[in-house]
């Protein structure tokens, strides 16, 4: 089994890099990654159905009410940032998206005073990479990466499988769940997209670094082992 367990209890989790794991459980407490897995886990104050963590320390996160927040270290606190979403990625302090409860993208202006711009498509999960790398689901769990990049700024291309949530380190390093709880990584090749690996998932978080963190039905957390 290529996943060591870590003690402790989350419903969904995000991993923007070795030192940087957030993750919230059932009940909207929000926990961060020691660094010890002995002790694995530090509260921290606030309550959240969603978090995104990323590789330069940017930590985002919505509540039950839609309401969207972001992590400032220097003072330890969330400051409320305008706008509604129910699921939430940070790659990094330029690469934030989320979608609402109504399937609408969004990605982050860079401006608090004007945070959101909506981007053509509709999504229920949404994975953003440190390098710009953008992966979505949507409700009957297809699989799009985002292309605007590249001369169109819309654009979503298609990718063959069937995810129900998707987590995007970077370019090289996306993992998906489906509705079983399979576990899939990007092999780089769109005509065999997804190569299984073992266990059972509902939510994954993957970090720029190559780090991969899960979370299975009953709450247990998983890091993943590499050969």
């Amino acid at each position: 089994m290529p996943w060591k367990h870590i003690p402790g209890s989350l419903a969904r989790i995000s991993a923007g890099s070795v030192t940087n794991v957030w993750g919230v459980n059932a009940g909207g407490n929000i926990f961060r990654y020691t660094g010890d897995d002995g002790n694995p886990w530090v509260q921290i104050p606030g309550a959240l159905t969603d978090i995104g963590a990323a590789a330069d320390g940017t930590v985002w996160g919505v509540n039950a009410g839609g309401d969207i927040y972001r992590y400032t270290w220097d003072s330890k606190h969330w400051t409320k940032i305008s706008g509604a979403l129910k699921r939430i990625s940070a790659g990094s302090r330029t690469n934030v998206w989320g979608v609402n409860a109504g399937g609408n993208i969004y990605r982050y202006t860079g401006d608090d005073s004007n945070p959101w711009v909506q981007i053509p498509g509709a999504l229920t999960d949404i994975g953003a990479g440190a390098d710009g790398t953008v992966w979505g689901v949507n409700s009957a769990g297809n699989i799009y990466r985002y292309t605007g990049d590249q001369g169109d700024p819309n654009h979503w291309v298609k990718i063959s499988g069937g995810l129900t949530a998707i987590s995007a380190g970077a370019k090289t390093n996306v993992w998906g769940v489906n509705s079983g709880g399979n576990i899939y990584t990007i092999t780089g090749d769109d005509s065999k997209p997804w190569a299984h690996i073992a266990g059972g998932l509902v939510d994954i978080g993957a970090g720029a670094d190559g780090v991969v963190w899960g979370v299975n039905s009953g709450g247990n957390i998983y890091r993943y082992i590499r050969d």
